[in-house]
């Protein structure tokens, strides 16, 4: 069997180096890339230090694709970040620093990869949102309104991609002990899980489990839909 091409965008740490090191054990080509450099040492992980919001390097990132691999299995843009502000105390860069990575670094990933999916034979999209927005959270106003905009692509992508047999799908992981939440004051990740059907903080694997059911051949029916993880109460 061919081994799958898997590109993973912020796979340096945290949720995507999981990621990363989970498809690598099953004997998958991963692609990873990050503002950092990657600290995976593994014959078939490739990694690509740049900015996922810049529209030149992200070109250059799948010219080089398009001279090393045939296809793309599948994309999992993971890269994101997150700040804690009051809406009016929100600083603008602050503003344009959230919606560059996770609107646009998804946007050009998704738009570029187009290409090298076309040409696998179950070729897969998973975006990262959160549940941020369907619990509306204080403070994260500009976090959760960046993530509402990713759902939006996936659900229009799921459309315009589906005559090429690309399925783009998303996945709201509840709070989990990344770098992403470092800063979240404990006593506002307690209230947040307490409103989750499931009152426990989500991990790594539970992730991970749904990134693989969506990469399933057998998911290809599966299209434009949003998980959240822990269920809302």
């Amino acid at each position: 069997m061919t081994a799958r091409n898997i590109l993973i965008t912020g796979s340096s740490r945290g949720l995507g180096k999981e990621l990363a090191e989970h498809f690598l054990r099953n004997n998958c080509v991963v692609i990873g890339c990050s503002r950092s450099e990657g600290g995976i040492e593994h014959p078939n992980y490739h990694h690509y230090q740049l900015d996922v919001a810049s529209p030149d390097q992200v070109a250059n990132l799948f010219f080089e694709l398009r001279k090393e691999i045939k296809y793309l299995d599948a994309v999992i843009n993971n890269a994101g970040v997150a700040s804690m502000n009051a809406f009016a105390l929100t600083p603008v860069k602050t503003f344009q620093k959230i919606f560059d990575i996770n609107v646009q670094g998804t946007f050009l990933f998704c738009q570029k990869a187009l290409g090298l999916l076309k040409r696998a034979t179950h070729p897969r999209i998973v975006n990262m949102t959160t549940v941020a927005v369907p619990l509306q959270l204080e403070g994260e106003s500009i976090y959760a309104a960046s993530k509402s905009a990713v759902e939006t692509l996936t659900q229009i992508i799921a459309k315009e991609y589906g005559c090429f047999g690309i399925t783009c799908n998303a996945i709201g992981p509840s709070p989990i002990e990344t770098s992403l939440i470092k800063g979240v004051p404990k006593d506002k990740i307690d209230k947040l899980v307490k409103r989750q059907a499931i009152k426990k903080m989500a991990t790594p694997a539970d992730v991970i489990n749904l990134v693989d059911f969506y990469l399933r051949p057998e998911s290809s029916m599966i299209s434009g839909q949003v998980v959240y993880l822990g269920g809302i109460s």
